[in-house]
């Protein structure tokens, strides 16, 4: 079992703005929260300005208050992912560590948000919340992965909550909960059945209201759904990491993001 790190809590913000021409006129790193400007990547239709958060430090440890925003500016491709799986750790104290990501896509701009894995080791307490905030022509792709505890060690305890606005409507509002401090009934055959790697996949696209995505099963524990408005949202349980990305995959191939 790690050490419980001596260092004191600590408040951190770290800040992106993304232009349509490709410059990144705020890359403010802070904390454990370190952002580099790396290759841009995309498609045909044109490069993605790409941002990789680099852990600084080990983050977040109970009491840590840890914030993310992103612009991503009319018009502007911007791609956000990590260098390594993101672990939250326990700290000196029992306080919970927070981690909070807003992220706001402007008219015609698009937004990949692709970070590794949220790993919760054992006896760390963390709430995340992520809000996202899009232009009725704007386009997004979320992933999100969470493992409860590393290899062959009890998981902590994890509340994630996600919140999406599209022109100022809701699209999609859920909370999750897992690990010893969440409500009863989490490990269930009603939700994770004993997997402990578990994720989701939204995609935004203007397109989805004239060719609606329609349900269906993805291997044995996912599932690709259409949402009230031009989105889709894919869940997935899995016993590991590597099947939960590998299902996760496919569903960007399925929706035509790969």
């Amino acid at each position: 079992m790690d050490r419980v790190n001596d260092r004191t809590h600590l408040t951190a913000t770290a800040r992106i703005v993304a232009e349509a021409d490709g410059s990144l006129p705020v890359l403010e790193s802070d904390g454990p929260l370190a952002l580099r400007r790396t290759r841009a990547t995309g498609r045909p239709a044109g490069p993605y300005t790409r941002v990789t958060v680099v852990g600084a430090m080990s983050a977040p440890l109970g009491g840590d208050r840890l914030a993310l925003t992103a612009e991503v500016r009319d018009g502007a491709r911007l791609r956000v992912d990590s260098a390594a799986a993101t672990v939250a750790l326990p700290g000196r104290t029992a306080a919970p560590a927070s981690y909070d990501i807003g992220l706001t896509v402007g008219a015609g701009a698009e937004l990949l948000w692709l970070p590794e894995q949220l790993v919760c080791a054992t006896g760390s307490v963390l709430r995340m919340r992520t809000t996202v905030a899009l232009d009725p022509t704007a386009r997004l792709v979320l992933r999100e992965e969470q493992i409860l505890g590393r290899h062959a060690e009890e998981p902590g305890t994890l509340t994630s909550r996600l919140t999406v606005r599209r022109a100022g409507r809701p699209l999609l509002d859920q909370e999750l909960g897992f690990g010893p401090g969440a409500p009863g009934g989490w490990d269930g055959p009603a939700v994770l059945a004993g997997h402990r790697a578990t994720g989701q996949l939204l995609v935004v696209d203007p397109e989805f209201t004239d060719r609606p995505v329609e349900t269906r099963l993805l291997g044995e524990h996912a599932v690709l759904a259409p949402l009230a408005g031009p989105a889709a949202l894919v869940t997935a349980v899995a016993p590991d990491a590597l099947a939960l990305r590998r299902v996760l995959d496919e569903a960007l191939q399925v929706l035509g993001c790969a």
